[in-house]
C-alpha cells in the first residue's frame, strides 16, 4: 500500500508561488534585487538595483508588495509605498552588514558634532542603511544616493552645504570622490567611536568630504591581487567592478559602476570577449549562463551576500500563503516623514 500519495501530490514551492500569484493577480507584485539567486528572480515581477527598485514603488497600484532583497530595502519601499499598501519581506533577518555599521543614534550625534563648529554638514546617505538613519539624514537636510548616482547626489550635496558627509560606505564616498575630481586632501576618514568623540574637528573643519568608515564586506573582499590574477590568467580580459569594491581596485578596472551599469557592460562588451565581473556572486552566474556561448562571463572572486541568501524559494511561499497577516515591514510615523524626505529629494534630484 502506498502510504506516500498525500505527499506526492504536495505542491513545490515554485507550484505553490505561482498559485498564489494566479489567484492574488494584480493586487500582489514582487520585487527582486538582481543580487537574488535564480529561483527567486523567476518568480519575480520586478527586478532591480536599488535605484530601479525605488523608483518603480511610487508607480505600483498593488496592495501587497513583496520584497526580496534585503531589510534596508524593503524600509525603503514602505517609506515610498502608499497608505493602502503592505510591504512584505520573506526573512525579516535578512539584515546587511554595512547598514549596521552606522546606527542612527550615532549618525546623529556624530552629524550634530561636526555641526558644532558653525559649518553647515549636508549629510548624504547611501540606500543601504536603515529607515532611521534616512530620517536622521532628512530631518537634518540631507539626501539618500544609491551607487548608480552617488556622482550626482554627491554635487547636490556640495552645493548646499560647506560640506558633505557621506556614509556609510567609505569605499563608495572615496570612488565617488575620485570620479568628481575631488583632491584627497579635501577627504578625511572620520572616527566615529565614541558617538563622534573622537572626530579631529580640527582636520574635519578643513575637509569637504566628511567620510563615514563602513564598507560591504562582500565588495571589500576584492582585492589587488584578485585584478593581477584575472590580468595574469587572460590577457586582454576587460575588468568592471561595483564602486563599493576598494579604491585601488576600482583604479586598476576598465570600468566600475552600479549593478546596473555593470550589465551594461556585460552587454556592449564584444562577442568573444572575457569579461572578469567584480560583485556579488549569483549576478555574475545569471550573466555568465545568459552570455554563454557569445562572451565568456567570469566571477573575479566568488563573492556571496549571505544576507541576500537568506530569501529563499520555501520562505518566498511561507511569506505569500501569510501575505496579509505576517513578515510585515513598516516604519513609524514619526520616522517615515523625515526619511521620505530623504530618498525623495534623491529622486527629484535624479529625474
Amino acid at each position: 500500500m502506498n502510504t506516500d500519495s498525500t505527499a506526492s501530490t504536495e505542491p513545490t514551492a515554485a507550484e505553490a508561488i505561482a498559485t498564489i500569484k494566479d489567484v492574488l493577480g494584480r493586487r500582489l507584485v514582487i520585487m527582486a534585487h538582481h543580487y537574488q539567486r535564480d529561483e527567486i528572480v523567476a518568480h519575480a515581477d520586478v527586478v532591480g538595483d536599488s535605484l530601479e527598485l525605488a523608483r518603480r514603488i511610487p508607480e505600483l497600484k498593488a496592495e501587497y508588495i513583496v520584497f526580496c532583497g534585503v531589510y534596508f530595502m524593503a524600509e525603503t519601499a514602505a517609506i515610498l509605498a502608499r497608505d493602502f499598501q503592505k510591504v512584505r519581506l520573506p526573512d525579516l533577518d535578512a539584515d546587511c552588514i554595512m547598514a549596521a555599521m552606522a546606527p542612527a543614534g550615532r549618525v546623529e550625534s556624530v552629524l550634530k558634532r561636526l555641526a558644532s563648529t558653525g559649518r553647515t554638514i549636508v549629510p548624504l546617505a547611501y540606500v543601504n542603511s536603515s529607515a532611521a538613519v534616512k530620517a536622521v539624514v532628512g530631518a537634518m537636510g540631507g539626501a539618500v544616493c544609491t551607487s548608480a548616482n552617488a556622482g550626482t547626489m554627491m554635487r547636490w550635496a556640495l552645493e548646499r552645504g560647506d560640506a558633505v558627509c557621506f556614509l556609510p560606505d567609505k569605499n563608495l564616498a572615496w570612488n565617488t570622490a575620485d570620479a568628481l575630481g575631488m583632491p584627497e586632501a579635501e577627504r578625511l576618514i572620520l572616527d566615529v567611536r565614541g558617538d563622534g568623540g573622537k572626530v579631529d574637528m580640527a582636520a574635519a573643519d578643513k575637509a569637504k568630504l566628511l567620510i563615514w568608515p563602513g564598507m560591504c564586506a562582500i565588495h571589500h573582499r576584492m582585492k589587488p591581487e584578485h585584478m593581477e590574477a584575472a590580468r595574469a590568467a587572460t590577457p586582454g580580459a576587460l575588468i568592471v567592478v561595483h564602486p563599493e569594491c576598494r579604491p585601488e581596485v576600482v583604479r586598476m578596472a576598465d570600468a566600475s559602476g552600479s549593478t546596473r551599469s555593470i550589465i551594461d557592460f556585460c552587454e556592449k562588451a564584444p562577442e568573444g570577449a572575457t569579461v572578469y565581473v567584480g560583485t556579488e556572486i549569483n549576478l555574475v552566474r545569471r550573466l555568465a549562463v545568459k552570455y554563454a556561448g557569445r562572451k565568456n562571463i567570469v566571477p573575479l572572486i566568488e563573492s556571496a551576500c549571505e544576507n541576500m541568501g537568506k530569501i529563499t524559494e520555501d520562505k518566498l511561499r511561507h511569506c505569500l500563503e501569510k501575505v496579509i497577516s505576517e513578515c510585515r515591514v513598516s516604519v513609524p510615523p514619526e520616522l517615515a516623514a523625515p526619511a521620505k524626505l530623504s530618498v525623495e529629494r534623491m529622486l527629484e534630484a535624479c529625474k
